[in-house]
């Protein structure tokens, strides 16, 4: 009898072949099923109602060890009109909640002023300007092209005594960083309220008084939420459909950062803003884009 609990099934198929395998691995017995590229295909922004999937991918399905592989392989087989090829590896027995923290190291933004750093690492520069966040429910860890260039952006802003608008928060990453780095105050919007418990929490988690974080869902912002600062790190749909409600929380003369977007996108979303804002030439990385731009005085 082997040591460890698990063995797992790998099976290289097609995209349209997924859906297929995903259901006769799991009749067979499987207690869980991912799918992960098989050869390096980026998914960028999928289209409205698109569910994305890589061409080819590995789709990997957990069983218990006891399993005769031989069956189990046989059941498979019977309920698919295609031949496939399995490959069974025990999975080593690990201390998962220790695991997963190793692919989460301390991040630097351009300017070396902020660090990203996670909960359980001692700070890299503990002079710098450290902000604690630990991966979790909502989206943002720093990692993500599209939020590193909000904060490399953020950080070279002068913030002191400003009030920002993060539209779209998710973790509250970009809101906290603005404070951080001297922002007064910050109106957190999200339509999600698990990332506006997310922002709640991580805003404590880095000492920021609860009157200086306020969270939103967008239909409870009030007539004084207005930015100095606004950023917005969503996506080019929702944000060419927010653009008015952008601009108008956003005050004369205030500073804009856009990002999700994707460089072919980046003329359909500037449009969307250019009545009322002067765009600096964007900033790309990775196919990813930050727009950068300064609202009309009045």
């Amino acid at each position: 009898m082997t040591s460890s609990q698990w063995i797992q099934l790998n099976i290289e198929v097609f995209r349209s072949q997924s859906e297929a395998v995903e259901d006769a691995v799991l009749a067979a017995g499987a207690l869980s099923v991912t799918l992960q590229d098989a050869a390096d295909q980026p998914i960028l922004e999928p289209g409205v109602g698109e569910t994305p999937l890589w061409d080819n991918c590995i789709l990997t399905a957990l069983f218990p060890a006891s399993i005769d592989t031989a069956v189990t392989e046989g059941e498979i087989a019977l309920q698919l009109s295609f031949s496939f090829q399995a490959n069974w590896e025990l999975v080593e027995e690990k201390d998962w909640l220790q695991e997963w923290k190793k692919h989460f190291k301390p991040i630097a933004c351009s300017e070396g002023r902020l660090w990203i750093c996670p909960s359980w690492i001692n700070a890299p520069q503990p002079d710098a300007v450290n902000l604690r966040l630990d991966p979790g429910l909502a989206f943002g860890t720093g990692s993500h092209p599209t939020t590193m260039l909000c904060l490399n952006w953020l950080e070279k802003q002068s913030l002191q005594g400003k009030t920002v608008v993060d539209f779209g928060c998710g973790s509250g990453i970009l809101g906290i960083a603005a404070l951080l780095l001297g922002a007064e105050k910050v109106w957190a919007i999200d339509n999600d309220p698990q990332a506006l418990l997310a922002s709640r929490d991580n805003a404590q988690r880095n000492g920021i008084e609860e009157n200086r974080l306020v969270t939103l869902l967008p239909e409870q912002i009030p007539t004084q939420a207005k930015a100095d600062i606004m950023v917005a790190n969503i996506l080019a749909k929702p944000l060419i459909e927010l653009a008015a409600q952008i601009s108008a929380l956003t005050l004369a003369k205030g500073q804009l950062c856009l990002s999700g977007i994707l460089s072919h996108q980046i003329d359909q979303v500037t449009t969307a803003y250019l009545d009322q804002f002067d765009f600096k030439p964007a900033t790309v990385v990775d196919d990813w884009v930050q727009l950068a731009a300064s609202k009309h005085s009045d």
